[in-house]
């Protein structure tokens, strides 16, 4: 699956290890796992069927996108366009849950 970013921070999270974009430690490391296992998944099926991902589409004003949990206060937030050859995941923001 494509991945593409909607924050360049977000972007530069994923491979500058010195930066943590203003978020723990412990929620930069669970994001890098998480891009990696975005990175190899083939469509969103594959994201579905880990459970542990949690995720999910959202609702309200957030129809158009979905989250992953990060952990249990944290969310990554993405969006999936559908495109002619492949789907393209958009990393939209980190949220705090709670």
């Amino acid at each position: 699956m494509k991945v593409d970013f909607k924050d360049h921070d977000l972007d530069r999270l994923e491979t500058d290890r010195e930066f943590t974009g203003g978020f723990p430690r412990e929620v930069v490391t669970a994001y890098r796992k998480k891009m990696q296992q975005i990175r190899a998944a083939i469509d969103e099926r594959d994201l579905y069927a880990i459970r542990s991902h949690r995720f999910k589409k959202l609702k309200g004003k957030r129809s158009h996108q979905s989250s992953m949990r990060l952990n249990d206060q944290w969310r990554l937030i993405v969006e999936i366009e559908k495109q002619e050859f492949g789907n393209v995941l958009w990393i939209v923001e980190i949220c705090d849950y709670h």
